[in-house]
């Protein structure tokens, strides 16, 4: 029991601290907001988004993301299109394009940075213990646009199939969203 509780606060240290120098190096890296960070990153994988489906991506009610639109559209960062009805689809400028890959390659850097540190074996272990843990997570969180609102997703599936879109597809609900 012991040694479970122990790894498991392990977990808990090392995951909260790469998710914060993760965030914190991204957003440097585009200079914006944790929140416009994953806005940027949400819209680079999902252009078109309106401030609700944005909102729900990363968190956010769907004022706090019309808000986040707005600041990100005065940096030159996102514009907004004419879409149907009530729709405003936001899309990323050429600079917002390129502020997504700089913090993607950020976040990147960090990360294999620190599983550099790791053999090979350890990083293929590491690789598969983490799909375990993010399937678990899924049944937990339920979201997966949520779970991977800072994913390089191109990274993740490159030979292989996303274990949190893996876990999405499995849900019991899967079929009625």
């Amino acid at each position: 029991m012991h040694e479970s509780r122990r790894t498991a606060n392990l977990l808990g240290a090392t995951a909260l601290t790469v998710a914060d120098t993760a965030l914190a190096g991204a957003a440097r890296a585009a200079g914006i907001s944790p929140s416009g960070a994953a806005a940027l990153v949400v819209l680079s994988t999902f252009p078109g988004l309106g401030s609700t489906g944005l909102g729900r991506h990363i968190g956010l009610t769907q004022s706090a993301a019309a808000r986040l639109i707005d600041s990100l559209a005065a940096d030159g960062l996102v514009r907004r299109r004419k879409g149907a009805g009530r729709s405003v689809p936001v899309t990323l400028t050429a600079e917002g394009t390129r502020a997504a890959r700089a913090l993607l390659d950020a976040r990147a850097e960090l990360l294999t940075d620190l599983v550099a540190v790791l053999e090979p074996a350890e990083r293929a272990e590491l690789t598969r213990l983490l799909g375990k843990l993010l399937t678990r997570l899924h049944d937990r969180v339920g979201d997966a646009d949520l779970m991977c609102r800072m994913c390089d997703r191109g990274a993740c599936t490159h030979g292989a199939a996303c274990p949190v879109g893996r876990a999405a597809r499995a849900a019991p609900d899967a079929g009625s969203g």
